[in-house]
């Protein structure tokens, strides 16, 4: 493994161990396993962090900004602390994109260079065919899976991080979900907005 993710993976583990919470071994163990390439994978194919170790990379930002912005929330709101616990934060920010670690394929892909000479590159393809249930939802079943001990705000922050992104083919009720989940749980909020500035501002060419 290439010393730079090799890093990024312990981070990443030190993090999780840090909220002492049951389990936590045995999801590491499932994302190292079998055909989950969490470690190694990409964050995306055409877009932010597209490269080896890109997924590990983007739930590490994710964390880091989402640890930053609870800090800023409790300044100006307090009473929040014990719907905003740091063990919920980096358990809910370091996992809503696991989803991801069994997506991608690596391959061969042609692309022009900056000549306009067409040459072939390592790229990846996506294939869903292994678990088909979606984004959210599947990352917070495959730490259920996996035998984390897990709070219903946690799942909920990682079920809904993408917000109206996934809602556009659902229905009302999954609408009224998302809602009720944001009204209820802050980190749902808190997750969403970590996961944008690291996508769209710490990630951004």
């Amino acid at each position: 493994m290439d010393p730079t993710i090799e890093l990024k993976k312990q981070e990443f583990i030190d993090l999780l161990r840090s909220t002492g919470r049951e389990g936590v071994d045995d999801l590491i163990e499932y994302l190292d396993e079998g055909r989950n390439h969490f470690f190694t994978a990409p964050a995306s194919v055409n877009h932010h962090l597209n490269h080896d170790g890109g997924l590990l990379e983007h739930s590490l930002n994710v964390c880091h900004a989402a640890l930053k912005l609870r800090d800023i929330t409790l300044e100006l709101r307090p009473e929040l602390e014990n719907q905003l616990k740091r063990e919920s934060v980096i358990i809910a920010s370091l996992l809503h994109d696991i989803c991801k670690a069994d997506i991608y394929r690596p391959t061969r892909k042609k692309r022009k260079d900056e000549t306009g000479l067409w040459v072939e590159v390592d790229s990846y393809d996506i294939d869903y065919s292994n678990f088909p249930m979606g984004h959210g939802e599947k990352s917070a079943m495959m730490a259920l899976w996996a035998g984390l001990e897990i709070t219903q705000t946690e799942l909920l922050a990682i079920r809904w991080h993408m917000t109206a992104w996934d809602l556009p083919m659902q229905s009302v009720e999954a609408t009224k979900s998302l809602n009720a989940a944001r009204d209820q749980h802050p980190l749902c909020s808190l997750v969403q907005l970590a996961d944008g500035i690291a996508a769209n501002l710490l990630e951004h060419d």
